[in-house]
């Protein structure tokens, strides 16, 4: 029996393990109700977890080569207006990125390994990660050793994608940049308050806001070779309390996205050189942060090879691939590419109806459950193979 008959058997049980945990959807870091669900099922399965960071662990198998295997498990800080009977009962907490269909399919591959333990030639390690969305989780299980005792020698993740898109397609890169970096921006303008009737009087940082966002663009526009893809967007702008008054002060908050690290590099340094540059044009002072963020997800060409090989083998019905996708969104998988070889993958999870009609991060998004057993045999198969060719 393949990995994926193995799955549709266990179809119910996938679906009921992820309308669990999108019912009972947690944000951020810490996710004590998905945390001790994922440690149930994988001692049910006969696993044994273990805390790492904030996230879980678990191995099967012994010796050899290690394969991580990584699924996040963290929701968004938003409602869900999907309708469906099993939406999240926390309006402050959403699974619209699909990470609760991640971590069901990483339960569902465990299973399965757990199942032939006996014929794995070296080690899976999982990785059921927390606080993806805020960019922190990965770290916070790096620093807490995920890829040593026993140390990885590569790892493999799949993202699943809701949209009009068919159930069967498979996308990844291979040979430049899979998603763009991420750095979060926060830029305070001081200027200097006073009536609006009388702006000669002022220092007015709305205006001056204004002109910094207009600005910014221009280092899109006019100082990066077309061939980078970078991103500036501003998506908060706070000032002001009332119609008359010109404020004190105003905040701009945005992110910065580059396909390459020397992009991210320069667009950091020159986004704090135009800001502030922009404000004392016209007389005010500025306060630029840029956080640390994260670097662009970039596939080991070889290992991604691999994973796609062992995927064809399964020939699954109705399959189709997508190379050389690239998503200026970030993933902070990233920081686990950076370390030991790594493949990551999208897997659709569309609907081709009024179903498909939204995009991750939307409220009224929905995931097709039919992407589970895909998803579980994937993981399944090539660990199990990526372990034979390396052993």
């Amino acid at each position: 029996m393949s990995y994926y008959d193995r799955a549709l058997e266990m179809k119910d049980e996938l679906v009921a393990n992820r309308r669990y945990l999108h019912e009972n959807a947690e944000v951020g870091l810490t996710l004590p109700k998905t945390r001790a669900f994922i440690e149930e099922k994988l001692r049910e399965y006969g696993i044994e977890p273990q805390r790492c960071g904030e996230g879980v662990t678990g191995l099967i198998g012994k010796g050899g080569k290690v394969l991580l295997l990584r699924a996040d498990m963290d929701a968004l800080a938003m409602p869900e207006e999907s309708g469906l009977p099993f939406a999240s009962k926390d309006p402050k907490a959403a699974h619209c990125c699909g990470h609760d269909m991640h971590a069901t399919m990483l339960l569902g591959a465990a299973k399965m390994l757990k199942e032939h333990e006996s014929e794995l030639k070296g080690t899976i390690k999982l990785m059921f990660q927390p606080g993806e969305e805020c960019l922190n989780g990965s770290l916070n299980m790096l620093e807490h050793g995920i890829l040593e005792n026993p140390k990885v020698d590569a790892a493999l993740a799949y993202h699943v994608g809701p949209g009009q898109l068919p159930i069967g397609m498979f996308m990844y890169n291979d040979n430049s940049t899979m998603m763009f970096s991420n750095n979060s921006l926060k830029i305070k303008v001081k200027g200097k308050g006073g009536h609006g009737a009388l702006p000669q009087n002022c220092i007015d940082p709305i205006s001056i806001g204004a002109h910094i966002i207009i600005a910014l663009q221009e280092i899109i526009a006019r100082e990066f070779d077309p061939h980078d893809a970078c991103v500036i967007t501003v998506g908060t702008f706070h000032a002001g309390t009332a119609m008359n008054i010109i404020p004190e002060e105003a905040e701009l908050t945005g992110t910065l996205r580059a396909d390459t690290k020397e992009a991210q590099q320069k667009l950091m340094k020159r986004v704090k050189e135009v800001a502030e540059a922009t404000a004392k044009v016209y007389g005010a002072d500025t306060e630029v942060e840029i956080s640390a963020g994260g670097p662009p997800l970039i596939c080991d060409p070889s290992t991604t090879k691999e994973f796609v090989g062992y995927m064809r083998e399964l020939k699954l019905p109705e399959t189709m691939e997508y190379p050389n996708i690239s998503a200026s969104a970030s993933e902070d998988f990233a920081f686990v590419a950076e370390q030991v070889p790594s493949t990551f993958m999208y897997l659709s999870s569309g609907y081709m109806d009024e179903r498909g009609a939204y995009s991750a991060h939307n409220p009224k998004v929905q995931f097709n459950e039919e992407v589970l057993p895909r998803g579980a045999a994937y993981l399944a198969h090539c660990a199990q193979r990526w372990l034979e060719e390396h052993a």
